[in-house]
């Protein structure tokens, strides 16, 4: 147990390391072959603040343990939006004038319905793996068109302030790409070992510690670069971390999980799990849209939200325990 424990303890903070240098690396080297901030923000940095939970999703399906590969990817959006968002609110409350964030909301909550009725019959099929990669595939499209054809969108212009904070020469940002990708992979083989002997060893899920530990250690990179962000006045890539990062995690995550192997989806992923995750992306829609105004999401609301994550990680312990 001592052994998996230190092996979990250091994967998460390989896994956060290397998903920085990553994310840092494919930005810069995007920007030197002419990317426009606004794709990068969405496509790039979105891919790159996800690329821990599609790592280890992707390895603990191979191995069979879908419960971890499922438990990280709902997990995730569920401490994305009510930990990691609601804290960023509460340092600061976020704007959102992004009109290109505001369809990703809408986006984000229709993705969420097909998952629910995707694990409504407990298994994540290949079809089902193959047709949430080809609406993943379809968004990427319809994210570069949108890259391409408005440059004067507000996330654009933060991405463009941010990257020249960022600056580095091609070579470095094509060093810092490829080795946060392979330590990625190794981080996160060693992450998935260790949580799986742990669940062994509590005789708990697996899933249970998907939905937890594993969940929130892939989710640090979010929380580092919204809360960061959040301070510097940069609101929509404080929310365009977390959307981005949302919907690799329900279509791309989980589409390379179950087309590796289709994945038995528990009856409390369906009745508890995507409940949690669907209210909070509903409850995001509502606050964050802004029918006749800039969305916002207050200090009151984000304390709201923490307190929903805190009530929800209890109803889990509850579980496990009982």
């Amino acid at each position: 147990m001592t052994t998996a424990l230190i092996a979990l303890v250091s994967g998460l903070v390989l896994l956060i390391w290397s998903a920085d240098r990553f994310v840092e690396g494919s930005a810069s080297a995007a920007r030197h072959f002419g990317m426009p901030p606004l794709m990068i923000g969405m496509v790039i940095v979105g891919f790159g603040t996800s690329a821990p939970e599609m790592v280890v999703s992707a390895l603990a399906a191979s191995q069979g343990n879908g419960g971890i590969a499922l438990g990280n990817a709902y997990g995730s959006n569920i401490t994305n939006i009510a930990l990691i968002l609601g804290l960023t609110a509460l340092i600061s409350p976020i704007t959102v004038h992004s009109q290109v964030l505001r369809k990703e909301l809408t986006i984000l909550t229709a993705v969420t319905a097909l998952a629910g009725w995707q694990v409504s019959d407990g298994e994540i099929s290949l079809f089902d793996a193959l047709a949430l990669l080809g609406v993943f595939g379809a968004l990427v499209v319809w994210t570069i068109w949108q890259g391409l054809r408005k440059n004067t969108d507000t996330l654009g212009s933060e991405m463009n302030q941010e990257l020249d904070l960022h600056t580095m020469p091609l070579r470095y940002a094509l060093f810092w790409l490829s080795v946060g990708l392979a330590l990625l992979i190794v981080s996160s083989r060693i992450l998935v070992w260790g949580a799986t002997e742990i669940a062994r060893g509590l005789g708990i899920s697996d899933l249970i510690i998907g939905l937890t530990i594993v969940a929130v250690g892939t989710s640090l990179p979010e929380l580092a670069s919204s809360i960061i962000a959040a301070r510097r006045g940069e609101h929509d890539i404080a929310l365009g971390n977390i959307l981005g990062s949302n919907l690799f995690n329900t279509l791309a995550v989980v589409g390379i999980a179950g087309a590796i192997r289709p994945l038995a989806a528990e009856p409390e992923i369906f009745n508890r799990d995507m409940l949690v995750m669907a209210g909070l992306t509903l409850s995001l829609f509502v606050i964050g849209y802004g029918f006749r105004r800039a969305g916002r999401i207050n200090r009151i609301e984000g304390a709201l939200l923490v307190v929903c994550y805190a009530g929800y990680a209890a109803w889990l312990m509850r579980t496990a325990l009982g």
